[in-house]
């Protein structure tokens, strides 16, 4: 399978210059993954946080229009709080298996 060089992902700066587009389109794909793998359990904190960051340094962009920089840092805003939620969840959920594995390793009292 051929690589199309044509795809604007390849037409990107390496020099590591701001390029909004590409961050937009970079973190809108990674939301597609939070939605699409999430599962009853809550999504991937990891890949939370990583959108977080994406919308962060986007909001901070100098160039970007006001409307759309104000949208990001108001979405970073509710990743960071999807963020600390799942990690809220993940704390219970290993408290409670620490504490279900102890109750079934321990000697029952006859």
């Amino acid at each position: 399978m051929a690589i199309e060089q044509s795809n604007p992902i390849f037409l990107a700066p390496s020099h590591g210059g701001h390029n909004p587009e590409l961050m937009l389109s970079a973190v809108l794909h990674l939301m597609s993954h939070y939605t699409a793998g999430s599962d009853s359990a809550g999504g991937c904190v990891k890949l939370a946080s990583v959108i977080e960051r994406h919308l962060k340094a986007l909001a901070s962009l100098p160039d970007l229009a006001p409307v759309l920089s104000a949208t990001c840092a108001q979405l970073s805003e509710q990743w960071a709080h999807e963020v600390e939620r799942n990690l809220h969840e993940q704390e219970k959920t290993n408290f409670l298996s620490r504490i279900m594995a102890r109750a079934r390793t321990a000697p029952s009292v006859a």
